[in-house]
């Protein structure tokens, strides 16, 4: 598949409008409900996966999502091969363009994502960075229509905890599909400056706003979501973290101001620290349906991306 394609990769939710994004979600629903009809879709095709951070559902959701469409995924680790040795993400870039159809990269730095993608001339799917995690939010996206139906526009949610890479994907999932976030997370520890004026700058399509309480966030919201207070690269940060967000936690008290919410967890979860145990085992059938739907989301996203017949391939479904 070309580069000069509709959609050449994956980065981040702003390279998409909403309606693509909607058409991919409405695709990934038709594969959870019958995935035996797109089971040789992707027949032939082959995806390349860097992992520069460990995983377990990023890594198992996109391998097994290209075995149920008929290809093959790749496990590259970087301390097995010639990228964590030094070699040229560009030149990486373009060996891997010769042997496969598409490139997933979950690693620290966004800006590798954005040169992977430069010199590669088949998709880039961005699989997590410090900065995004677009796989992730769209998957919460989904998971909240099926609950709560279709139309998301004004919707209430509320991000507690750290202005992460989730926070920071929240932020563009508001401005796509016109949602009411508020984001409760402690002074020096907002999401991204940039996104945040954005955000500002684009308020007709979704309100974005950053506060210190986490009641104030809660309040009213349909959706309680959260993340660890330490991401992978932050263990030296631990202590410092556990006084700074020491009562940004999804608990029962949040839950008292919320309006009757669904609790989202992106995984893995710290329970006692971002999320009391008790809420967490109460909504768990939804946080792992939610961690299932990963594997639905990109399914859709590999489909639309290295399959040329994505058209043809949904209106058969429909």
């Amino acid at each position: 598949m070309s580069k000069t394609d509709k959609h050449k990769d994956f980065l981040d939710l702003a390279q998409w409008s909403r309606t693509d994004l909607e058409s991919l979600l409405t695709l990934a629903a038709k594969l959870k409900a019958e995935p035996e009809k797109f089971s040789q879709v992707l027949a032939g095709k082959s995806l390349a996966m860097i992992f520069k951070k460990s995983s377990t559902r990023t890594r198992v959701s996109f391998e097994v999502g290209m075995f149920q469409l008929g290809g093959q995924a790749v496990f590259m680790s970087s301390v097995h091969t010639q990228v964590g040795r030094g070699e040229p993400l560009k030149d990486t870039a373009r060996v891997l363009s010769r042997y496969v159809d598409g490139i997933m990269i979950r690693t620290f730095d966004h800006a590798e994502v954005e040169t992977l993608a430069r010199y590669a001339t088949v998709p880039v799917i961005n699989g997590l960075t410090d900065f995004l995690h677009p796989c992730q939010v769209l998957t919460d996206i989904f998971t909240i229509k099926e609950r709560l139906g279709s139309d998301l526009a004004g919707l209430k949610v509320a991000y507690i905890g750290d202005g992460n890479n989730m926070a920071n994907s929240w932020i563009n999932a508001a401005l796509r599909f016109g949602l009411d976030l508020k984001i409760a997370c402690p002074a020096g520890y907002e999401p991204d400056a940039a996104l945040l004026e954005q955000a500002n700058l684009q308020s007709d399509r979704g309100k974005v706003a950053v506060v210190l309480d986490p009641l104030v966030a809660a309040q009213g919201a349909a959706v309680l979501n959260t993340d660890v207070w330490a991401s992978m690269g932050q263990e030296d940060e631990v202590r410092e973290r556990r006084q700074a967000f020491a009562g940004y936690q999804i608990n029962d008290k949040l839950l008292q101001v919320a309006k009757d919410p669904l609790v989202l967890h992106c995984l893995p979860a710290h329970r006692g620290e971002e999320i009391t145990a008790s809420v967490f085992e109460r909504y768990q059938d939804l946080i792992f349906t939610q961690a299932e739907n990963r594997l639905h989301v990109q399914k859709a996203l590999l489909v639309t991306l290295l399959n040329r017949e994505v058209e043809k391939v949904g209106g058969e479904m429909s």
